[in-house]
């Protein structure tokens, strides 16, 4: 089976054919870096990073870029607020997300532009836009005529024009032809930041910005769009619309993740309601929050609740203790062994991971068979197709990824080193039948909040969670 994935400009599941056969090139719509992020805005990144590591392992090149928005109303809105440059805003909550994304072990894009870095561009797909008479420009901003596009706009977010209400991303509609025409740049007011243009100073329209850029790092046609169905309309329907209205192909695919709610609500920073990164791998690891996000189909919405997210941490380590049990036996895994075709095709079916995931976790049922068995040669197997399955999810525990995050290297080493002397004394008090000494040492060691486990190979300890 080829990689098949839903399009939500067509609504059904249609087979992926690159632009360029052999490379994919992926658009997704990143951070607008207002405040730091909660663990909804991280499950696009998580969700997209799986597509990536499956592109990669299916043999494709992938071309990856993630942008930032370091501009918009909602930015110099909490500048304003703390009193502080827009900029400042910008750039403190940027790198709280790219720590965040970074510590769900998403891979760093191939391109992470700015908006603020690309107002050339901007100002050049305005400038098609209008040499082809589908926008104009009105006491110093730049709107998109959303008439002269009538009989395309809404294809995206499958909407009639005499239904859209007006587009609201400006004080007053006065200068608009139509209130449902939208702004592509806004003109100079007190205090906001400006850059020059044809039409005087201003700054750069959200749904701009976005299009400037996917076509600088991906081309003018490129494989697939990505980003919340939040997004869908407006912004992604504008950002469809003025690219082909300037005469680009634009995105083949689009592809959506689904919201994660507290309750019926949308996670969001205006609700209060969100659950900031620091604070969620509090409670959990964040291999096991990224574990949490990735598990549930992504176009499906995730209801936050501390039970699931507990149980999500469990399963995972149901999974992480089979690994480093079979890795006690097994100390060279193939990294090339092939994966089950069950989990393939569960990937290629519009990436299924719940069902991928299922077939991990049937794995390492087995795993833990062979293992209580004593066979070697089916231990191996299993672990490699178990690692290479986690691999291709960033859920591998063998991966540095996972082993750095665990904490202080050194520390670790020291406790390591304490608790051999406490078990070389446990194992003395079972060798003399001093059972209650031995189950002491055990308790204690529980106590300390280290739990042992008997193996065949000997004791084995790991942190209790």
């Amino acid at each position: 089976m080829s990689l098949h994935l839903y399009d939500t400009s067509v609504r059904t599941v249609r087979e992926f054919v690159p632009v360029e056969p052999g490379r994919a090139s992926i658009y997704l719509c990143g951070a607008t870096v207002q405040a730091p992020p909660h663990i909804g805005h991280i499950r696009s990144g998580v969700n997209f990073d799986v597509l990536r590591r499956w592109m990669v392992r299916s043999g494709y090149e992938v071309t990856f870029c993630r942008n930032v928005t370091d501009i918009d109303d909602k930015i110099i809105r909490v500048a304003a607020d703390e009193g502080v440059p827009w900029f400042v805003i910008a750039e403190r909550n940027q790198r709280a997300f790219t720590w965040a994304y970074e510590v769900l072990g998403c891979l760093p894009p191939t391109v992470e532009p700015r908006a603020t870095g690309h107002v050339p561009e901007m100002i050049e797909l305005m400038e098609r836009l209008i040499a082809a008479g589908h926008a104009y420009a009105s006491s110093g901003d730049v709107y998109f005529d959303v008439m002269s596009y009538a009989d395309r706009y809404g294809s995206l977010s499958n909407q009639r024009l005499e239904n859209m209400r007006a587009a609201g991303d400006t004080d007053t509609d006065s200068c608009k032809r139509d209130p449902r025409d939208f702004a592509l740049w806004k003109g100079e007011k007190p205090g906001e930041p400006t850059w020059p243009t044809p039409w005087g100073r201003g700054r750069p329209g959200w749904h701009l910005e976005c299009s400037a850029m996917a076509t600088k790092y991906l081309g003018p046609t490129f494989d697939i769009h990505g980003g919340g169905v939040d997004l869908i309309f407006p912004h992604h329907e504008n950002e469809l619309t003025q690219s082909q209205a300037a005469g680009d192909g634009f995105a083949r695919y689009w592809m959506h993740n689904g919201m994660l709610k507290i309750g019926a609500e949308k996670m969001s920073k205006s609700l209060g309601n969100s659950l900031l990164i620091p604070e969620v791998t509090k409670k959990v690891r964040p291999v096991e929050l990224r574990y949490y996000l990735a598990a549930p189909h992504y176009r499906s919405s995730i209801d936050y609740s501390e039970e699931a997210l507990a149980e999500a941490a469990s399963a995972y380590q149901r999974i992480e203790g089979f690994v480093t049990r079979a890795a006690e036996v097994i100390h060279d895994v193939d990294a090339h062994a092939p994966l089950p075709q069950a989990f393939a095709d569960a990937l290629d079916d519009d990436l299924g991971t719940p069902q991928a995931l299922a077939v991990v976790h049937e794995v390492v049922r087995e795993g833990n068979v062979a293992l209580a068995q004593g066979n070697k040669e089916q231990v191996a197997r299993l672990l490699a197709e178990t690692q290479n399955m986690l691999d291709v999810l960033g859920l591998d525990p063998r991966s540095e990824q996972w082993r750095s995050s665990g904490g202080d290297t050194g520390l670790r080493s020291t406790v390591d080193a304490l608790v051999s002397v406490a078990l070389e004394q446990r194992q003395a008090a079972r060798g003399r039948k001093d059972f209650a000494a031995a189950d002491g040492i055990r308790d204690q060691l529980a106590g300390a909040g280290i739990l042992v486990e008997d193996t065949p190979q000997g004791p084995r300890w790991e942190l209790s969670r």
